[in-house]
């Protein structure tokens, strides 16, 4: 009786981490279930680059998920980059490519908001039912549902 109880207390604090929405890091996963809205994002955090490339420890401050959403069964990639921009490849070349320096950062946020309307069944707006985030990235996310 007494490894029934252990095991059933083991398996509440195991879900319970990765039921709902919340902070998930690199690896955890979480879930929504028939949210109106979900909000998506990622801190801004400072782009440290290392080398002459530009290399990081924190992917740039990149948020990486992966999707998964019952309604449909389909699997969409997600990615927030808040300290991606194209400024700083058309720029430092000194205009040597005749590209001009257009565009603009990246997000850290989305905001999905529920489009049951919709038509097409692999739509990212299809947001009824379970959605499940799960973080392949490097860098920590905050998932809200509404």
């Amino acid at each position: 009786m007494k490894k029934i109880s252990l095991l059933t207390a083991l398996c509440v604090v195991a879900f319970s981490g990765t039921a709902f929405a919340g902070t998930i890091k690199p690896g955890e996963s979480t879930s929504c279930n028939d949210a109106k809205q979900i909000t998506v994002e990622v801190d801004t955090i400072p782009n440290k680059s290392a080398g002459e490339f530009g290399h990081t420890a924190n992917d740039r401050g990149t948020a990486s998920l992966v999707v998964w959403k019952s309604s449909n069964a389909t699997t969409v990639p997600l990615t927030l980059g808040p300290n991606d921009s194209n400024k700083s490849l058309t720029t430092t070349d000194k205009g040597k490519v005749g590209i001009k320096p257009m565009g603009e950062m990246g997000r850290n946020k989305v905001v999905l908001t529920s489009q049951p309307a919709f038509s097409r069944g692999d739509s990212i707006g299809d947001i009824s039912g379970l959605v499940r985030f799960t973080n392949t990235g490097t860098n920590t996310v905050k998932v809200t549902c509404q």
